[in-house]
């Protein structure tokens, strides 16, 4: 433990002592002078602090001065009551406050009593309640705008992460500061009680044990109880006001004398405006000697403001321009231009509304959940997502950019909700003819009056952001092999190593780098199987990594680890699995085709046989699709990767499996076959 940690530990514990143990008169003296020193340093810290976070710790040190206070409130107690003195500090408090007069010094004494416990601490808990409910309140909106701001690239991760740690303290602050606020108004009350009883017991024990006169008694023990309640009050005072000034900081740039200077002299205009008022009341009775003084003063001070903000703009417009030009002649000033966004969402004017959160737009809480989803189903970390209006696209336009590249774009009709048929038509149901942009599929745009019989048809009706999250789900899934690169890859490869470091050191670099891993992992995302089992994946690379290095090879390693993942994705949980099977004389077709090079094998089809073979398995395919269910091809392990080359070239979105990709458990039930 450090000494500074043993000094607090000490302090404290001394604290409760005093109020056991009798304290020494010089002791005492130098005690009560401690307590003025601290009170007047905790409110100049509380002046220049720029926010209540800069002094945190106050709702505690408030409990400990209170506690501190009362102390020396029970030692002067004991002094005044045994012996009848309570120290140089207190008489002297008692007799000079008063001017010698002790029902002065009541009076002097009740007042702070009146302004620390009805002004300053009523209105100081007032303020510490409203603030730690309104901020309370205002946390869900808050973190919304931190995720928001994220999303929008507008801050990093990082900072993210200090913001929501700052809203947390801030609600964990004005809760303190709302409990700590009872310290200051129990304390005002026990200052009276404690008068009270030094008053009426020093009365009677001076009288009693003492054998003092009335007169006496009177005159020694309200001295002595007044200046003992001044030298508590006025460090309360000091704390209580402290405690105001905590609670009622704004956040800032500056500290409250900056503030006080820049933001209440910010209009010189008005101090002209207060002179002339100034002047004119010197017209009255009060006298021009009396006012005009000031008047001029003010005037003044107004002239010379107004002169130097007009000086303080012309600096900062210089300041500017110098910055602007300085700007365009640096070569960052190009540089900045070549960075491109991994994802960008582009809309027409028409289409603010879904981005504006005053208007109910809801497009970054839903882009949010969509990361969120991707991350789950892909175990990928999707980029930040770039969104921005653009004039130059239709008014109900939007494209999607990958890498600056549109990849795909649709038309929205705000007002209306997109209706799908469910494979038949309803003549009843009328609207506008449309495509649905995920999938292609045909649909209308009706709108709020046709929404309901088009439900009772059987219709299936989203609204215009369901369509837009929907089609921007799909792009990212299709394109999730362009969105993982060396630095996503390594970003992944260090969560893994947090839990698994013997795996990742075996892994990377001795036996494959991060380049090899991200080829691989992108190949998986290609054929939309998830990454989300790390672990397994780098266990596959780990054991076949140092036989080859080749990523197609390395990639059907690990689809077969990653078996009872792709079995239970393909089958959706069912425990047969339909599938296009490839006949005998096309996978030796295939295999017979396959080429060796120094980058790998690659298939060599003569072009009369790829055309065959896109016929053929299109005619399966269609099949398939036009009785609901989901066309699979499952062919040999030896010839699976080089079928997929063929297939994803007009049928990308068409799963190509293996035999040692799927459990033993699954029933496979051929419902055709792709041969030559």
């Amino acid at each position: 433990m450090k000494a500074k940690d043993l000094v607090i530990l000490i302090g404290v514990i001394g604290i409760v002592l005093m109020m056991i143990i009798p304290i020494p008169v010089l002791l005492l003296d130098i005690l009560i002078i401690l307590n003025i020193s601290i009170a007047l340093m905790i409110l100049l810290i509380a002046m220049n602090t720029k926010e209540a976070l800069d002094f945190s710790i106050f709702p505690a040190i408030l409990l400990i001065t209170t506690l501190f206070r009362l102390a020396l409130n029970v030692s002067t107690t004991r002094n005044i009551l045994s012996h009848a003195e309570a120290g140089e500090v207190v008489a002297t408090f008692g007799s000079w406050v008063g001017g010698g007069e002790i029902a002065i010094g009541f009076i002097v004494f009740l007042i702070l009593v009146v302004v620390q416990f009805i002004v300053i601490t009523k209105g100081s808990e007032r303020v510490a309640e409203v603030a730690a409910r309104f901020t309370l309140d205002a946390m869900p909106g808050k973190q919304m705008s931190i995720d928001a701001d994220l999303n929008a690239g507008m801050i990093n991760e990082q900072q993210a992460k200090e913001r929501r740690s700052k809203i947390e303290r801030e609600a964990d602050f004005y809760g303190a500061m709302d409990g700590a606020s009872k310290f200051v108004k129990g304390d005002a009350i026990a200052s009276i009680i404690i008068l009270i009883i030094n008053l009426v017991g020093g009365f009677i024990i001076g009288m009693a044990i003492h054998e003092l006169s009335f007169a006496e008694a009177l005159s020694t023990f309200s001295i002595l109880t007044i200046g003992d309640g001044l030298v508590s009050q006025i460090p309360a005072l000091l704390i209580s006001t402290a405690a105001g000034l905590i609670v009622t900081r704004a956040a800032s740039d500056g500290n409250l004398a900056t503030d006080v200077t820049s933001q209440l002299f910010k209009y010189p205009k008005l101090l002209y405006i207060a002179a002339g008022t100034i002047a004119m009341l010197g017209l009255t009775p009060i006298g021009i000697v009396r006012t005009w003084p000031f008047a001029i003063l003010l005037a003044l001070g107004g002239w010379f403001m107004q002169k130097a903000i007009s000086k303080q703009q012309a600096q900062e417009e210089m300041l500017v321009e110098e910055q602007q030009i300085e700007e365009v002649r640096s070569p960052e000033s190009v540089i900045s231009l070549l960075q491109v966004d991994p994802i960008e969402f582009e809309f027409g004017y028409g289409l603010i509304p879904l981005a504006d959160t005053q208007q109910g737009g809801d497009l970054l809480d839903r882009i949010i959940m969509i990361r969120r989803q991707c991350a789950l189903e892909l175990g990928l970390v999707v980029p930040v997502i770039r969104i921005r209006d653009n004039i130059q696209l239709k008014p109900n336009e939007y494209v999607i950019k990958i890498k600056g590249n549109t990849v795909a774009r649709g038309d929205l009709l705000l007002n209306h909700y997109l209706a799908m048929s469910p494979g038949f038509e309803d003549d009843s149901v009328v609207g506008i003819e449309t495509t649905e942009p995920a999938f292609g599929l045909p649909a209308i745009w009706i709108d709020e009056q046709m929404k309901e019989r088009a439900e009772l048809s059987g219709y299936t009706v989203v609204d215009p952001p369901s369509v837009v999250a929907t089609h921007l789900t799909e792009i990212i899934k299709r394109h999730a092999h362009e969105l993982i690169g060396r630095q996503e890859a390594k970003m992944l490869v260090e969560n893994v190593k947090e839990s698994y470091p013997a795996l990742i050191d075996e892994l990377i670099p001795s036996i494959l780098t991060v380049g090899d891993v991200q080829k691989v992992l992108a190949k998986l995302l290609r054929e939309k199987v998830s990454i989300r089992d790390l672990v397994t994946i780098f266990e596959s690379l780990a054991d076949h990594g140092n036989y080859t290095k080749d990523p197609d090879i390395l990639t059907e390693y690990v689809r077969q680890a990653l078996s009872r993942q792709i079995t239970q994705q393909f089958s959706s949980g069912a425990e047969t699995l339909r599938v296009i099977t490839v006949g005998p004389q096309l996978e030796k077709k295939i295999a017979e085709s396959v080429q060796q090079s120094d980058q790998g094998s690659y298939i060599a089809l003569d072009p009369v046989s790829t055309q065959q073979i896109y016929q053929r398995l299109n005619e399966q395919v269609n099949r398939q699709i036009q009785s609901g269910q989901q066309p699979v091809v499952l062919a040999s392990p030896t010839i699976r990767m080089y079928l997929r080359q063929i297939v994803e070239r007009t049928m990308q979105d068409v799963p190509v499996l293996s035999y040692s990709e799927l459990e033993p458990n699954i029933e496979v039930q051929s419902v055709g076959v792709v041969n030559l």
